[in-house]
């Protein structure tokens, strides 16, 4: 008697283009973005939901959506030059301080960072509304702790952060010219007393328009 292969299955994977029909259909249906693992766990036994996103979303290319990576995960998203047309619909404003928007970017660009390091590169106190404002923003979130002396927590940028402004991860931050251009980025002025009043006092007459699509 001889035994079996250890690949052999009661039930046979469906085939990849009935795959590639599900993972859109769960992607679809989804808001938030899917990891391969959550995939596996839904589609039926022996399935390979990496090939089938592989396969589905260069069917989607040049398409009015498209399959993204997002972090880990994946989604469908409208294509990014025709999010205009969508504006009118999804477009909400917030208002962050500038503290809150040099927060964030230190932590996108630096993370993992502690608050003191923020500081530090800030030149002036981080205000606990302003880390409190973003976590609630789901923009950051606790990273790992340090370890060194009093082990402080990091911060770090969270998925959907990634997913509102349509990255694919940290490293396709745009670079210091960028910003500049777009106006997100201007020098601070010279230490004195003006970077000594408390943020919180501040944050309501030095804000910046956001807008966060859904």
């Amino acid at each position: 008697m001889t035994d079996a292969p250890e690949n052999d299955s009661l039930f046979e994977a469906p085939p990849m283009g009935e795959q590639e029909r599900m993972v859109e259909a769960i992607l679809f249906a989804t808001a938030d973005p899917v990891s391969v693992t959550e995939l596996i766990g839904r589609m039926p036994h022996g399935s390979d939901p990496a090939e089938a996103l592989v396969h589905l979303r260069k069917r989607y290319e040049g398409r009015g959506v498209n399959v993204v990576k997002v972090g880990d995960a994946w989604a469908i998203r409208t294509a990014s030059d025709l999010g205009f047309l969508m504006q009118k619909e999804t477009v909400e404003t917030r208002k962050l301080s500038r503290a809150a928007i040099e927060t964030l970017a230190i932590v996108a660009y630096q993370q993992p960072v502690t608050r003191a390091e923020i500081e530090e590169i800030r030149g002036v106190s981080v205000s606990r509304g302003t880390i409190d404002q973003l976590i609630e923003l789901e923009w950051i979130r606790f990273g790992r702790r340090r370890m060194t002396p009093g082990r402080p927590v990091t911060f770090v940028v969270t998925q959907g952060f990634l997913d509102h402004f349509g990255l694919e991860n940290a490293r396709d931050l745009p670079g210091l010219k960028e910003l500049r251009s777009a106006g997100l980025l201007e020098s601070r002025p010279p230490p004195g007393a003006a970077l000594e009043i408390d943020e919180a006092e501040g944050e309501d007459t030095d804000q910046v328009d956001m807008f966060e699509d859904e």
